[in-house]
């Protein structure tokens, strides 16, 4: 939809499908509270509904009432999306849902479209585009640390230190055009101050893309694949680490034929990849050669890779042949059976997947070779977009400051404070085309 088309009336469920004890209709509109009046009834008209309070009564279709529901109204500009908006919660059967949902789109709704009651938020400004996106990060949050950083940017954490550091810039910019334009009555700004201004910019912004990776690790995810010879006990630590019996284990060689995946939560979104034991001898079938294959080609694909040895046996020929096919800054070594070794072993992780020693040990070497992420320390997430408004922003000081550094013409150095500021614009959603707008939302689920 083009961002200057007239708003309809929109509605969509807002609960997922499915059986529940309640379930949400949101509908947002000039002509919400019309449609309302057409198929509610209740104790109170719904002309005399107040803000903050929520009323009982029953929804219709005319002939018959569909269900006894409860109406929560909004009014304009004190709503989510800063229009009229009310929501029914009605009881959670999904046929229920959808009847209600019928007879709201009959009398002069549409359906939503995906995002598009916080597309309408941040139309009518009651959001900015960072904030927008922070709803769909909290959505599609894969773990629970991921949480907080996420509400942080809702709350607009990010969004006053881009309003901030574009301020340093536009009063920097306004001085320079004002020597440019009146330079009879304005100095030109010394260029020692440009320069030390334009630092401090960039700084700011290079504390926030600091946890540029963080924030893609932990909205993204990573895959750690387990690999070893048969019988070393992947399958055994692939359980242990998920908490359930989730693959097959047994005493005999090759018992995994094939790739297992399960996702973890590490503070970070993991898919853990179970993997066939990788030999090559005269007792290797089709089906587990298969498998082999399957294997290397984890190992290729992995962020990590935990290599897996038997600590009661120590490191073998067949262990140092597997090592080879994994690189190392993917890879950590791990020593299992430690319960029942013999010798202290000094390569590797100690971990027990029956006992559960070094478990973690093993969780935090994961978190680290991958990307060491401290949740507290971290104040600002941005997603790809955002990261690369603020690459164009920093390029752009960079050629100030360049330029300032050289003494060239303040004119000239304008046109690069221009395009920073232009560019952290388009990341706060000031300046923005409907193409962009319209890829960030369709992200987002309909009803939200």
């Amino acid at each position: 939809m083009n961002i200057l088309d007239e708003f309809d009336t929109i509605a969509a469920i807002t609960t997922p499908l499915g059986t529940g004890g309640v379930g949400v209709i949101r509908v947002s509109g000039s002509k919400a509270f019309e449609i309302l009046e057409k198929i509610f009834t209740g104790k109170k008209l719904v002309s005399e509904f107040k803000p903050s309070h929520f009323y009982h009564g029953t929804v219709n279709d005319g002939k018959n009432i569909l269900d006894e529901v409860i109406i929560l109204p909004f009014f304009t500009p004190n709503s989510y999306t800063g229009e009229d908006v009310f929501e029914v919660q009605c009881h959670g059967g999904i046929n229920v849902i959808r009847s209600i949902l019928e007879v709201i789109l009959k009398n002069g709704a549409r359906m939503a479209e995906r995002g598009e009651f916080t597309k309408r938020a941040f139309l009518n400004k009651k959001l900015d585009l960072t904030q927008a996106e922070a709803v769909a990060d909290l959505i599609h949050a894969k773990t629970k640390d991921f949480v907080i950083p996420s509400s942080k940017n809702l709350k607009g954490v990010l969004s006053e230190k881009i309003i901030e550091i574009k301020k340093d810039i536009s009063v920097v910019l306004s001085r320079i055009i004002a020597g440019i334009d009146f330079p009879e009555d304005v100095k030109e700004p010394e260029y020692e101050y440009l320069i030390n201004e334009f630092k401090k910019s960039i700084n700011e912004i290079d504390k926030i893309l600091a946890n540029a990776k963080s924030s893609n690790v932990m909205r993204q995810g990573i895959t750690v694949s387990i690999a070893g010879k048969p019988n070393v006990g992947k399958s055994s630590l692939f359980n242990a680490l998920l908490s359930l019996d989730r693959a097959i284990v047994t005493e005999i060689a090759g018992t995994t034929r094939d790739v297992i995946k399960e996702t973890l939560d590490l503070g970070i979104p993991v898919t853990l990849v179970d993997t066939a034991g990788i030999r090559a001898d005269a007792g290797v079938d089709k089906v587990e050669q298969i498998g082999i294959e399957y294997s290397k080609q984890a190992l290729s694909e992995a962020d990590c890779v935990i290599f897996v040895y038997d600590a009661s046996c120590g490191m073998l020929e067949a262990d140092k042949q597997i090592l080879e096919l994994i690189p190392h800054e993917k890879l950590i070594i791990c020593a299992n059976k430690s319960d029942i070794k013999q010798e202290e072993i000094s390569e590797g992780i100690n971990i027990s997947a029956k006992t559960g020693e070094g478990l973690e040990e093993l969780k935090t070497a994961i978190r680290t070779k991958v990307c060491d992420i401290d949740i507290d320390n971290i104040d600002y997430v941005t997603n790809i977009r955002q990261q690369n408004c603020l690459e164009r922003a920093r390029s752009a000081l960079i050629q100030a400051l360049y330029a300032a550094e050289y003494k060239e013409l303040q004119d000239l150095i304008s046109i690069d404070v221009k395009s920073a500021i232009i560019a952290l614009e388009e990341l706060s959603g000031e300046v923005i085309t409907d193409n962009i707008l319209n890829d960030i939302f369709d992200n987002f689920c309909i009803g939200k």
